[in-house]
Order: structure tokens, then C-alpha cells, then sequence
């Protein structure tokens, strides 16, 4: 973790006059600014904290007209590859800090709006955002990122009205288990009919694996999960427990593939069906990952397999 910060450290520390040519004038094409930390501030924590609140200030206070190809002025992959960095940062950042700074963004973001209406900056970069860290899909998707971002959307005269109540229903389901919450107690039940409530596992960590059978996405974090060196250590020291869980109603097809499953999981199913009617997790995709410390605290929520290894 610790040259995952300086890696990232690095890329918004550059300086920017190395080896690139000067281009004339009217070639010139703006770049998203490069983040300064004032030399005075030593402690990293506290470097980091700057970096967090100030990341997006000298880019919305340049000028630059929005349209399909550019955001404020900058290509617009430039855009998306500076949000995907400023997450990474987040995920190395404490939650509430994390949390202001992605409500600070979308401050920003309005108020650039409200200051030139005829830019398309605040559609542009709300979906930009609401793409990265919501869309199921997405390897950086974090809710509780997303959360009071798209808590501000709802209620901002800047939002379509007809979006409004989907923005509100989203902020609702990112709310269901933050970080740092104790994750709901439920009953796993096992192929042979045995329960085992979640809460009763004994291991320093814990990975809930929702999964269905068949499904390569799955398949891909189960051998992720199989291969990887640390994973195994700590299984095989009663240090990691991993509960693989089904929770649809096919159960022809999950004991078909029983097989395939570790045996050194715990593999079963919700066979009263709450996590899927009561959304008591939220599981808006399958595959999802959850990590538990051993008092059932949530780690992580709904994360890609990456963030859980290194983690973990």
C-alpha cells in the first residue's frame, strides 16, 4: 500500500517541464493541471488531506468551452483518467475525508455550472462521476464515494426533475451498510442442510461472496481468490474465512456445481431468501464482494476483487 501512495504521490506531484516540446500558440491545447501541496505542509497525512480538497480547485476556476470531446477545456480522457486517479486517492484517504471530498466536488462542479450556463459541465461530469463509482461494472465503483455525491444530485435544481426520485432511490441504497457499520446478521444455510448464522464464523477477516453458479465473472474471482498467495496463507491459518453464497432460488444448479466450489469454503445458500427481498445488503450485481474484520465490521462493500487483495 505504502508505493501505491507514493505511485500516486508521484503522478500529482510532477513537475511538468520534462522533455515535452513547447507547442505554438494556437496549437496550445489545455491539460489538467498538475496539483502543487505547499512545501510547508510535511506531514503526509496532512499532504494528503490538501490533496483531497484541493485536487479539482485550478481546474474548474480555468476557462474552456465543454462539448462531447472536452470537459471544461481538457480532452475529455484526460478528465476521466484524473477522476479514476482522484479515487484512488480517496480509497487511500479516511472515509469521512474521502466523503467531504466528493461533496466538495460536486460543489464545485454546480457552481461552475451556475457561473456559465451555456457550458455542459454539470451533465457531463455528473454522469462522469456516477459512471465510475456506481455502475456496477465499474472496477473503481465505490457507494459510500458515491453516496453523498449523488445525495447533493438529488436535491440540486440542476438535475433534470424527471431524475430526481432515481437519484434519491440510489442515495438510499448506497446509505445500506457504510464502512465501518456491523454488517447483518444472517443464516447461511449448507449443501447438507446444515446452518451456520454468519455472525458465528470465527476468523480475523471475512469475505461474504455472493455468486451464482455459471457465471464467468465469478468463476474469474473464485480462481483470483484460489491463486492468490496470501488468500491461501491465511485460509489455511484459520486467519481468513471465506463464505461463498447463493442467494437465488435454482438450487438444481448450485449443487451441480458444487464441485467446483473450494472445499475450504463455506458454500451456501439464503433459503429464506432475505438478502434478495429484504435488500438487507444491497446486492445490486452479481458477483459481489464484502470484507468483514472479525467483529463483522464492514471493511469494504461491493468491492472488485483488486481492492479486497490488497486489502487484505
Amino acid at each position: 500500500m505504502k508505493n501505491r501512495i507514493i505511485f500516486i504521490l508521484a503522478l500529482f506531484l510532477a513537475v511538468s517541464c520534462g522533455g515535452r516540446k513547447k507547442a505554438a500558440p494556437m496549437e496550445r491545447e489545455r491539460t489538467f493541471p498538475t496539483i502543487s501541496v505547499p512545501t510547508a505542509i510535511a506531514d503526509p497525512a496532512e499532504r494528503m488531506e490538501y490533496m483531497v480538497l484541493h485536487y479539482w480547485d485550478e481546474y474548474f476556476a480555468g476557462s474552456g468551452k465543454t462539448d462531447s470531446a472536452r470537459v471544461i477545456g481538457v480532452p475529455k480522457g484526460d478528465v476521466e483518467q484524473a477522476l479514476a486517479n482522484y479515487i484512488g486517492v480517496l480509497n487511500e484517504t479516511p472515509l469521512p475525508q474521502a466523503q467531504k471530498g466528493m461533496s466538495q466536488l460536486f460543489d464545485k462542479i454546480a457552481a461552475k455550472q451556475v457561473a456559465d450556463t451555456s457550458q455542459r459541465v454539470y451533465p457531463a461530469m455528473t454522469e462522469m462521476v456516477a459512471r465510475y463509482l456506481y455502475d456496477p461494472n465499474s472496477p473503481l465503483r465505490d457507494e459510500d464515494l458515491y453516496l453523498p455525491f449523488v445525495q447533493k444530485m438529488a436535491d440540486s435544481p440542476l438535475t433534470r426533475e424527471d431524475m430526481r426520485t432515481a437519484y434519491r432511490y440510489e442515495a438510499g441504497m448506497c446509505a445500506i451498510n457504510p464502512r465501518g457499520s456491523i454488517a447483518p446478521d444472517f443464516v447461511i444455510t449448507l449443501r447438507g442442510g446444515t446452518q451456520v448464522r454468519m455472525h458465528s464464523i470465527k476468523a480475523d477477516r471475512l469475505i461474504l461472496f455472493f455468486s451464482n453458479p455459471g457465471c464467468q465473472n465469478c468463476k474469474e474471482i473464485m480462481e483470483g481468490l484460489k491463486s492468490d498467495k496470501i488468500v491461501q496463507e491465511m485460509l489455511s491459518y484459520g486467519q481468513l474465512a471465506i463464505a461463498n453464497i447463493y442467494i437465488d432460488e435454482d438450487l438444481k444448479a448450485w449443487r451441480d456445481y458444487m464441485p467446483i466450489y473450494p472445499k475450504e469454503w463455506l458454500n451456501g445458500y439464503d433459503a429464506a431468501h432475505i438478502l434478495r427481498q429484504d435488500q438487507i445488503y444491497c446486492i445490486r450485481a452479481i458477483p459481489s464482494l464484502y470484507l468483514l474484520d472479525a467483529d463483522k465490521r464492514i471493511l469494504l462493500k461491493d468491492a472488485p476483487l483488486e481492492r479486497v487483495l490488497r486489502t487484505l
